[in-house]
């Protein structure tokens, strides 16, 4: 060859050739962008996750918080209602008492008959009402002195060797609300 051939060999670049080697210089330089986009989504999701749960857990915890209020409230209104009917008993058994005594005297002064059942139908309606907001009398006599349910104000001799340690006679009525005593019953105890 001679030097005119090498003279006219120049090398020109090709613009196909260019354009390939600035797209292998840019899909090199995208290469890093691309895992760094990726790992950023990815802290971003990590992150949001953890947000998720932190709220989550917290949305939980208030709900949980919210329904034990909403049942110590309800018990609470409840014992409310219990114990304001239990004021109102109290104050009434009084009355009881009175219609029980009323009903002994009037056995014992010989009262007509139409009187006798106009008290009792009172004594009784008014007994019913009580005993439907939970009112139970107490059942005493003749049965074992227990200091969870009586207050004895006497001893006197037993009338008979079973009576010991007995109740023997009933002063005041004992009364229990909803299971639960109101007024002890004050008895006379057998010894």
């Amino acid at each position: 060859m001679s030097e005119e051939n090498i003279e006219d060999v120049t090398f020109e670049s090709d613009p196909d050739t260019e354009v390939e080697k600035k797209e292998e210089e840019k899909s090199v330089s995208e290469k890093p962008k691309r895992k760094s986009r990726k790992l950023k989504a990815e802290k971003k999701l990590e992150e949001v996750t953890e947000e998720y749960n932190t709220l989550n857990d917290k949305y939980l915890r208030l709900y949980s918080e919210f329904d034990n209020y909403r049942r110590r409230t309800n018990k609470e209104r409840l014992d409310i209602l219990k114990s304001a009917s239990q004021e109102v008993v109290t104050d009434l058994l009084p009355v009881l008492d009175d219609f029980d005594r009323a009903q002994k005297a009037m056995e014992e002064q010989g009262v007509d008959e139409e009187t006798k059942k106009g008290i009792e139908l009172i004594h009784n309606k008014f007994l019913g009402i009580l005993t439907q907001k939970g009112l139970e009398p107490m059942n005493s006599i003749g049965k074992e002195f227990d200091t969870d349910y009586h207050e004895a104000i006497t001893n006197i001799p037993a009338p008979s060797e079973e009576m010991t340690g007995k109740v023997v006679d009933v002063i005041e009525k004992g009364y229990l609300l909803n299971g639960k005593i109101i007024r002890f019953a004050k008895v006379v105890v057998g010894s």
